[in-house]
């Protein structure tokens, strides 16, 4: 787990935590999210308007965490039901149109694609309309395209939000972020970032140079400690 660390993250921009597995990203990410973890902080996680971050965020895991007997529309909409609320379905319906899924509304996840999948837990993260969205790593098992596909989307679905992002891609920290750290159990370190505007494009020259620098400079601080 980390050490010690102390980080500011923007409000409505992206933020990027990259580096290993087992160094507490996801820790960090459900304690800003009020979860429950493994992890105990030794501090405090505060918005800078003092007002409570919880009731703020809104986070989407890796895994799709789709319920498989429920339709795409109902795992949209499912936040509201487990909390007695009454579902928007035209809310929901138009967010699925938003993520490319319109047609796909009636469908259970096992009739649907990865991709699809992730598409449909985004539309579910963007229904609880939250100002604070927790990726962790959400695009991980897609393949490239899919995952540049994805990428674009959120971007353009996220705009105006505070996103907190976990990869360990240097590829994707770098098209994405508008502030970047690489994570460690030695801490916490700001990356160098293209002055363009994200979602970067993946073959610009600029965005190739900042992620070889980007990958160089993990191996060297993610490097495990000596005996």
């Amino acid at each position: 787990m980390i050490d010690t660390f102390d980080l500011t993250l923007p409000a409505e921009r992206w933020s990027v935590l990259l580096g290993p597995s087992g160094v507490g990203k996801t820790s960090l990410l459900r304690l800003i999210a009020g979860l429950p973890c493994a992890a105990r902080l030794d501090g405090r996680i505060a918005a800078s308007d003092g007002a409570p971050l919880a009731p703020r965020v809104a986070m989407m895991a890796q895994d799709d965490q789709l319920l498989p007997w429920a339709s795409a529309l109902d795992n949209v909409m499912i936040g509201a039901r487990l909390r007695g609320d009454r579902p928007q379905r035209d809310l929901a319906r138009g967010l699925l149109v938003d993520v490319g899924l319109g047609d796909r509304a009636a469908r259970k996840p096992a009739q649907l694609s990865a991709g699809q999948r992730q598409r449909v837990a985004l539309a579910r993260t963007l229904y609880e309309d939250r100002a604070v969205v927790l990726l962790d790593e959400p695009f991980s098992a897609l393949d490239v395209l899919t995952r540049h596909r994805m990428q674009d989307m959120a971007a353009r679905l996220l705009h105006g939000r505070t996103v907190v992002l976990i990869t360990h891609d240097p590829a994707e920290a770098i098209r994405l972020a508008d502030r970047a750290w690489i994570v460690s159990r030695k801490g916490i370190a700001p990356c160098g970032l293209p002055d363009d505007i994200p979602p970067r494009a993946p073959e610009a020259a600029a965005t190739l140079a900042a992620q070889a620098a980007l990958l160089q400079r993990m191996r060297r601080f993610c490097a495990p400690r000596a005996a």
